[in-house]
């Protein structure tokens, strides 16, 4: 099977939630992918997201209802583990669509709004660190 090749950093589209060219980090120390949310309220069994954040102006601090979603135990890379909801979302890399699930988390902090972990990139993509926006460079787009 002939993997693609993504490097460090990439700019992507999620069209599932309406956010596109969105800084992610291809992170292969991460075994699931992240999604930075700025309000995230769990009501009558239905999840309520807003994707915002001042330092990123292509999130659209729209709020997106997902009815069905799941939780998930995640290890963080200080050591602690926490609960954090999970979603089923689509995510566009070369020009091709593809199914990954998405723990969200706030992510204020961090550089980047989306972390890409392991999970998603098994039997995929191989990832070379020497390079940046592989995806969103290529003619496949």
């Amino acid at each position: 099977m002939n993997k693609q090749i993504l490097g460090r950093t990439d700019i992507v589209n999620f069209p599932d939630l309406n956010l596109y060219n969105i800084s992610v980090k291809i992170d292969t120390g991460a075994y699931t992918s992240a999604v930075h949310c700025s309000e995230i309220i769990e009501e009558n069994n239905v999840l309520k997201c807003v994707f915002y954040d001042k330092d990123h102006p292509d999130y659209n601090d729209q709020p997106i209802i997902f009815n069905t979603y799941s939780t998930t135990g995640v290890k963080s890379s200080n050591g602690f583990k926490e609960n954090r909801f999970k979603i089923k979302s689509t995510i566009e890399l070369f020009g091709k669509t593809y199914k990954i699930n998405l723990t969200l988390s706030t992510r204020d902090d961090m550089r980047f709004p989306v972390l890409i972990g392991r999970q998603f990139l098994k039997r995929k993509f191989l990832v070379d660190v020497d390079l940046e926006n592989v995806s969103f460079n290529s003619p496949l787009k």
